[in-house]
């Protein structure tokens, strides 16, 4: 029975690393947190690791390159 639940805990982790990847993808750094809390509960610790490879280079926000003069 215990491999059963083994095998049930590894699909809700697969799952909710699913969810987590399409939350990265759009910028929802508020729910890709809310899916590391329960990752991390169920004994997975590599999504804050993933997170910090997987962020950007601090880029401005609000910063576009100069205007390219056209004649």
């Amino acid at each position: 029975m215990s491999h059963d639940i083994e095998s049930t805990d590894a699909q809700y982790i697969e799952a909710l690393l699913v969810e987590r990847e399409g939350y990265a993808r759009f910028g929802r750094d508020d729910r890709v947190a809310q899916v590391d809390e329960q990752l991390k509960l169920r004994g997975y610790r590599a999504a804050a690791q993933e997170r910090a490879a997987a962020a950007p280079a601090a880029a401005p926000k609000g910063r576009r390159s100069a205007p390219v003069e056209t004649t």
